[in-house]
């Protein structure tokens, strides 16, 4: 894998990103307005908005990063554009990487944009700093985005990019102490829990919630979160197929 190259995967794809506003409105405003409503709807509920706003500051970028990242790839491929990319010196890493570097930039200013409507706007309160929340919703999106990225090998339309949804992303949500305490289920589904990294996202977050510093158990979920990154795009390289037949 070639630095150079990556970094210039990456410098492409953030311009191609530059002229799609609809998907720049998607990463950068949605979020807000999503805890906008996540504001009004727990307006007298005490501290509930700041519990659930704070963990959707991780979710919400990991779900919209999926999303986004899985379609792009497969219109790379169905366009023929991969294929031809790999002609080149390109390899695969430094095209998946590339893709992992410019969202995790988009993901940043996303962060940026969301933790700040959400303090300055909204009135979240934690225990933590701000900035802990942001390195957190961007490791967490660039774990979507990888996920995205391997997803995207088994899919031939949009459509089916989109199934992956429910497959991936829901039991995560599902299982990551949002709704239930993970102590509190049943012992196979912890098991789970304890195997998918979303959880460990979640948890970090919790974190920043409750310390006023970083703590030994948020770095330590960080750190498995970005290894899982990391796996999912080593995969991702190993299933990824030149065009769609």
């Amino acid at each position: 894998m070639s630095l150079h190259i990556t970094v210039a995967t990456a410098g492409r794809i953030l311009r191609q990103l530059r002229h799609d506003r609809r998907t720049v409105a998607l990463l950068i405003v949605v979020p807000a307005l999503l805890l906008a409503l996540l504001y009004f709807m727990y307006d007298d509920a005490g501290g509930t908005f700041d519990r659930i706003a704070l963990t959707m500051l991780g979710i919400f970028p990991f779900v919209i990063m999926f999303l986004v990242t899985s379609i792009a790839m497969l219109r790379e491929r169905t366009t023929g554009t991969l294929e031809r990319l790999l002609t080149t010196p390109l390899g695969k890493l430094d095209l998946l990487f590339g893709y992992g570097l410019a969202f995790g930039l988009a993901a940043a200013v996303q962060g940026v944009v969301a933790t700040a409507a959400a303090y300055w706007l909204l009135g979240l309160q934690t225990t933590g700093n701000a900035g802990l929340v942001v390195v957190i919703a961007v490791v967490n999106a660039v774990l979507g985005v990888a996920l995205g990225l391997f997803c995207s090998a088994f899919a031939r339309t949009e459509f089916q990019a989109v199934q992956f949804l429910p497959v991936v992303v829901v039991p995560q949500l599902l299982l990551c102490g949002l709704f239930v305490p993970r102590g509190q289920m049943a012992g196979w589904l912890e098991v789970i829990s304890n195997a998918l990294p979303l959880t460990y996202a979640v948890e970090a977050l919790t974190q920043v919630g409750v310390s006023a510093g970083a703590t030994t158990t948020m770095w330590r979920d960080l750190v498995i979160v970005a290894g899982a990154t990391v796996v999912a795009l080593v995969l991702a390289a190993a299933t990824l197929r030149r065009r769609t037949q």
